[in-house]
């Protein structure tokens, strides 16, 4: 770039596209303020299962299906669609949550 080290970054407003200074020297955390309200859809993924339609209708409430995963096992998390961690089931309080124990690197750079 010429001129030296700082560049600009767009600020997404709608409509708007003003652009905002970005410099070096600012801390991390007030860099990413502009993600940080951008909605991402979470997905924490016990185990998968194959079954012929047929044998999906045959199922009546309280029926078992059987998770290609063993009990311990770690679960995947994914944000977006895309895999990002493994973790544990844990239990809070009357509500299942997920406790990540692994952060999977991406292969995109």
């Amino acid at each position: 770039m010429p001129g030296g080290d700082d560049f600009t970054l767009n600020d997404f407003e709608a409509g708007g596209g003003e652009i905002a200074s970005y410099e070096s020297s600012s801390s991390p955390a007030k860099d990413l303020e502009a993600v940080y309200e951008i909605p991402v859809q979470i997905s924490a993924v016990l185990g998968k299962a194959s079954m012929q339609v047929s044998q999906l209708l045959k199922l009546n409430r309280g029926a078992v299906v059987e998770l290609d995963r063993k009990v311990g096992e770690a679960i995947d998390i994914y944000v977006n669609n895309r895999l990002v961690a493994r973790g544990e089931v844990v239990v809070v309080e009357d509500r299942l949550g997920v406790t990540m124990t692994e952060i999977i690197k991406s292969d995109r750079g």
